[in-house]
């Protein structure tokens, strides 16, 4: 079995004394696609935020077999982990390029040889990205942006990639090519946390799934059995979903 990349153990977050989430627990194994879908408001940002330590929570998160107490987000990056926010937070007046070796930063400053050695991977996933890479970030189109904050995650070669809600706002055939690239990502051997709305999409591209409502794990399974679960069905992806298998 592949090594355990990410093991999230009872998990509580709260806002004041509002608890939003309660006791997650979740694994994401080397070159895995995990995704944990739930309506908006479940408490799905709020768990990756708390896991990359923008959030301070209680319980246990180990990365590689360390646990992660006391780390802050910078000290968790350098350990290999980096997080694609749902405002994707690009630097709008900087050209694509300036974007992505930002992304390599933290490689600069640590005198890694060829610390933007990832760019011509990033092109190669994404095309569109090499013909306006010297463009202006904020002259991009809604999936362009969402390929840039992806690209430039990647360029800090993680060994875990978290992606908050990489489909929001985007058009459905955008959709289809950002999960794509999702899928491709197997190829690295990077290891993927997906949070997602699009339980379709996210199920058909996850290997494993958790099902996050009102701040519980209500369900998980592999992926495929998600999909096929008559309450997954009924609650994420509609009745049409069903007659149609």
């Amino acid at each position: 079995m592949p090594d355990l990349v990410l093991d999230v153990h009872d998990l509580h977050v709260g806002y004041g004394k509002v608890e939003a989430l309660h006791g997650a627990s979740i694994q994401i194994r080397s070159g895995q696609i995990v995704t944990v879908i739930g309506p908006n408001g479940a408490g799905k940002s709020t768990m990756l935020n708390a896991i990359m330590g923008c959030l301070p929570g209680r319980g246990e998160v180990r990365f590689l077999g360390q646990s992660l107490a006391g780390l802050d987000v910078e000290q968790r990056v350098a350990r290999g982990m980096s997080l694609v926010p749902e405002t994707r937070e690009l630097f709008n007046s900087m050209s694509v390029a300036d974007n992505l070796l930002l992304g390599s930063y933290r490689r600069y400053r640590a005198r890694e040889p060829r610390h933007d050695d990832q760019m011509d991977y990033v092109f190669q996933l994404f095309p569109r990205l090499m013909e306006r890479y010297k463009q202006e970030a904020g002259t991009l189109s809604g999936g362009e942006r969402q390929m840039l904050a992806v690209g430039r995650a990647l360029m800090a070669k993680p060994t875990l990639l978290m992606l908050d809600e990489p489909s929001l706002g985007l058009a459905p055939l955008i959709v289809k090519d950002i999960f794509r690239i999702i899928d491709r990502l197997r190829e690295t051997g990077v290891s993927t946390l997906l949070i997602e709305q699009n339980a379709r999409a996210a199920l058909d591209v996850a290997d494993y799934g958790y099902v996050l409502e009102t701040g519980d794990m209500v369900l998980e399974g592999q992926a495929s059995d998600l999909a096929k679960n008559p309450k997954v069905i009924e609650t994420y992806l509609g009745l049409a979903k069903k007659h149609n298998d």
